[in-house]
């Protein structure tokens, strides 16, 4: 089975506002970032697609280690989420993306490793600067559909 690093994060301004997600992932030598937003969203929604688009982009069963500074994410999946599947998901928020979560780590072995944000992790801060160039994408993108018609 390969060995995969998956390093994300996901970036709103204002909450619930215009988001952004990157997710990095690495095999050896190879790299493919997986990137995108929300015009209307919130910093917690994002960091979960972050996670789920980059283990969705994997196109067979590996090990994931996925590297977030999210708490939210890192402890839902490792803590919360096995007692909130047995209770339907009932009133847990973003329960939807937590479903998805759920799905898209099936296939994988996934490990979650936290890391402090915007403590000098080269991968965390690469993550953090492609979310923000897609946070800002959603802003332009939001603005000018105000301004439309």
């Amino acid at each position: 089975m390969k060995s995969v690093i998956l390093h994300t994060d996901g970036a709103c301004s204002g909450n619930p506002g215009p988001g952004g997600y990157a997710a990095i992932l690495r095999y050896g030598e190879r790299e493919r970032a997986v990137c995108g937003y929300a015009c209307e969203t919130t910093n917690n929604r994002m960091e979960l697609t972050a996670v789920i688009a980059g283990l969705q982009a994997l196109r067979q069963p590996c090990e994931v280690e996925i590297v977030t500074d999210s708490k939210y994410v890192a402890d839902g999946f490792t803590q919360w989420l096995p007692g909130w599947a047995k209770k339907g998901f009932r009133k847990v928020k973003n329960a939807d993306l937590w479903q998805a979560l759920l799905e898209a780590a099936q296939p994988h072995q996934v490990r979650f490793t936290w890391v402090r944000g915007h403590a000098g992790h080269p991968d965390n801060e690469r993550a953090d600067r492609l979310a923000c160039e897609q946070r800002d994408a959603a802003s332009k993108e939001k603005a000018a559909t105000m301004f439309a018609g």
